[in-house]
């Protein structure tokens, strides 16, 4: 008897392996695998984003940065964005970056600590650190792992944050990881830290050994666009012996001479132990970096786990970002700054002569409180069919019911812009009385 061709023993084959996976789905249906069980679990969680208007989606953007953007096929005018000076496309900083790639090349190939410490990065860091005044530097691939960074380094086991109600997710985060025992103060209320100060103090001072107390501010706060109280909150931390990290993510390039920043332009640069700043916003390109003492930085490098885990940023990111900080720090800076202004005070007075309730400081954040989730997404969606690209701000970014839109403005934008904004906005909503004040006794993302 002649033995079975390949043909066949392939068919066999093909037969017990089918036979074998039928056998297995039997045993294992579909409706019973973890990983169905895993699907389901997201689709609840998903659904439930939707009930509560919290749903987010991304929207693709094929054009460059702007006071114009092309989104999903549309051209919009864009109040969006958080490049105020208008430096993301700049030329300037679109040739640094060509530069830095071709002449060094795509990657940094590992982490600072090991080869990737480049040249363009140590240039960078002093470049800000001249621009800010400050002794060091130590930059990071996002503004988020180095307000991470700061945070986790300085105050652990034994320590205490104190954050304002309204500092910004990342600070929350760092604040939550760091081990430290975590209070909150009510936004820009120095009474309430006072108190909160008093108890810091007497808690740290009978750990073993000693902990310190750590306030945690942003200059501009980012959704709210109002300012911080600076000199008060330096002498009160002064008075207690704490240390104080102050954000400046939104004030950098944009508040004080050469945009060096609101504590600079305070006198402050010196009574501040830790400076933030982000290289993504006013500076137009990407990345985040900490600055102060030298022994600051120092430890840093050898404590701050987002630094020493991290890839080190691209050197295109790296040279972009020398660019805008040069730009933002001359002739062409105070050009832009002066552009910058004149559009924020044309679009406060519309909106003010129009009933809306601004904040009393300025700065190119306006918000609008709506109120509603679902009323703040439906006039986004109004605007973006009108020709506007104003997303709506939600939980947990701010307070339940204090869901608003965030308007942005820029160097980029023009006259005829703003005005077209404050047609369409009176065109398609009303102001809706709600105040900041109402806003910020709601529950928000740091919590109580």
């Amino acid at each position: 008897m002649l033995a079975p061709g390949p043909a066949l023993q392939f068919n066999v084959l093909v037969a017990l392996r089918v036979c074998s996976i039928l056998s297995l789905a039997e045993s294992f249906p579909l409706g019973s695998t973890a990983l169905n069980a895993f699907i389901q679990e997201l689709d609840r969680r998903l659904d439930a984003l939707r009930n509560q208007g919290l749903w987010r989606e991304l929207r693709r953007v094929d054009s460059r940065p702007g006071a114009w953007i092309k989104v999903e096929g549309r051209r919009l005018l864009n109040f969006s964005s958080n490049d105020y000076l208008g430096l993301a496309a700049h030329p300037a900083l679109r040739e640094a970056a060509a530069r830095a790639a071709v002449q060094i090349g795509a990657g940094a190939g590992a982490s600072r600590l090991i080869c990737g410490s480049l040249a363009p990065c140590h240039e960078l860091e002093a470049v800000i650190a001249r621009f800010k005044g400050l002794e060091a530097v130590l930059t990071f691939a996002t503004g988020y792992t180095a307000a991470l960074g700061a945070v986790t380094t300085l105050a652990g086991t034994g320590d205490v944050v104190i954050l304002d109600k309204l500092a910004h997710a990342s600070l929350v985060d760092a604040a939550r990881l760091s081990g430290a025992k975590l209070r909150v103060f009510a936004h820009n209320d120095l009474a309430d830290l006072e108190g909160i100060l008093d108890w810091a103090r007497r808690y740290v001072a009978e750990r073993t050994p000693p902990g310190h107390v750590l306030i945690v501010t942003e200059s501009v706060f980012s959704m709210d666009g109002d300012l911080a109280p600076l000199r008060a909150l330096v002498d009160l931390k002064d008075r207690f012996g704490a240390w104080l990290l102050v954000d400046e993510a939104h004030a950098t390039g944009v508040f004080g001479e050469q945009g060096r920043g609101l504590v600079a332009a305070a006198g402050l640069t010196d009574r501040v132990e830790v400076h933030l700043g982000t290289l993504g916003k006013a500076l137009g390109a990407a990345g985040g970096f900490i600055g102060g003492a030298r022994e600051l930085v120092e430890l840093l490098v050898n404590r701050a786990r987002p630094f020493i885990f991290s890839t080190a940023p691209v050197p295109a990111a790296v040279a972009a970002a020398r660019a805008g900080v040069e730009l933002a720090a001359g002739a062409r800076g105070d050009t832009l700054r002066a552009q910058l202004w004149q559009r924020v005070r044309e679009l406060r007075a519309a909106l003010a002569a129009a009933g809306w309730s601004l904040p009393a400081d300025e700065s190119p954040i306006l918000p609008l409180v709506v109120g509603e989730e679902a009323a703040a997404v439906q006039l986004a969606a109004k605007l973006r069919e009108a020709g506007f690209f104003v997303p709506a701000i939600r939980y947990p970014t701010v307070a339940r019911g204090a869901a608003r839109l965030r308007l942005t403005v820029s160097a980029a934008h023009t006259a005829w812009d703003v005005a077209q904004l404050y047609e369409a906005l009176t065109r398609l909503s009303k102001p809706t009385g709600i105040r900041k004040s109402e806003a910020r006794n709601q529950e928000s993302e740091t919590g109580s």
